[in-house]
């Protein structure tokens, strides 16, 4: 897969495949050109205890996404247009400040609609001496060639696995393939892994290779979610960790809407769900404790820790 700055001119870094020339600030679905925006740069709690710890996730969140989830909790950065515009040399510079900052890892937030530019950035920072795990956080909508090109830069996949129903993901993502497509996508993430020596995971508890599938429940979509368990685990079986997640936060669009998403999910199909994943044989579940229903778990995105030197090349 050509990850050049060429790459751009005729994009088709996701499964859309737009073939847009975003060097001429034509846009795709992602809504992005061919410079990188960030919206964040910072230590960031809430992620699984293997991401975050306790001396917290090192995340660069990026501009825009191929996905249109109505309910999209990051809204501002993936539907909005926040971001500022940053260089290759100061995605680096900002890898390396994380971790003088004590980051566990580096966590690339929806950035491989930017792969060519982050993959440079990652290897300035080596060069300059960064030594943390590289995990790529995405939605799971991703082209089975984007995951080979990344495969020995990425150490850990934080990825979601949305849908099983075609239906809710053409109606809730404008994405009918998402699940034959995150499907693949895990396939491959899961065959990397394997060749690379399987999950790993140091003395502190911190993971430096893995998989951790996240599955954000939805209202009222109880049997689709248990459809997902048992579909992630067809295909990775305990090679993964799973993360079934209750944050559910409806945003305005959702509140407007009316409807099950306007509100939060029912704790008894949360328990259900954790149970059949338990029942199901996987070894290492995440789940969520008490009343996630908060948009603290959704960041500012007024370009914290963005601006800043770059790195001298």
């Amino acid at each position: 897969m050509d990850l050049s700055l060429h790459a751009y001119e005729c994009c088709t870094l996701c499964p859309r495949k737009c073939g847009v020339d975003r060097t001429q600030s034509k846009l795709g679905v992602c809504g992005e050109p061919a410079h990188p925006l960030v919206a964040r740069s910072a230590l960031h709690f809430w992620e699984e205890p293997p991401i975050s710890g306790e001396a917290g996730s090192g995340t660069i969140f990026f501009s825009g996404c191929p996905l249109r989830c109505v309910y999209c909790q990051n809204h501002e950065i993936s539907h909005e247009g926040a971001g500022l515009e940053v260089t290759t040399q100061r995605i680096a510079q900002m890898m390396l400040e994380l971790e003088d900052q004590g980051a566990l890892n580096i966590n690339l937030v929806t950035a491989l609609h930017f792969a060519p530019h982050v993959v440079e950035a990652v290897r300035l920072a080596r060069s300059a001496g960064l030594s943390l795990p590289i995990v790529c956080n995405t939605s799971g909508y991703e082209t089975c060639q984007m995951v080979d090109a990344l495969a020995d830069i990425v150490d850990v996949w934080l990825t979601d696995f949305k849908y099983v129903s075609t239906d809710l993901a053409r109606r809730l993502s404008a994405a009918a393939d998402y699940p034959e497509v995150a499907a693949s996508a895990l396939s491959r993430m899961v065959w990397h892994l394997r060749r690379r020596g399987g999950r790993k995971i140091d003395e502190d508890g911190r993971m430096v290779q893995g998989i951790i599938v996240r599955h954000l429940m939805l209202p009222g979509e109880v049997a689709d979610s248990l459809d997902v368990v048992s579909r992630v685990f067809e295909i990775a079986g305990t090679d993964v960790d799973i993360s079934i997640m209750s944050q559910y936060t409806p945003n305005e669009r959702c509140r407007k809407m009316g409807g099950p998403l306007s509100g939060p999910i029912d704790e008894l199909d949360y328990d259900l769900v954790v149970c059949a994943a338990d029942d199901i044989g996987f070894d290492h579940i995440w789940w969520q404790q008490g009343d996630t229903v908060s948009e603290s778990f959704v960041p500012g995105f007024g370009g914290e820790g963005v601006i800043g030197p770059e790195l001298s090349l």
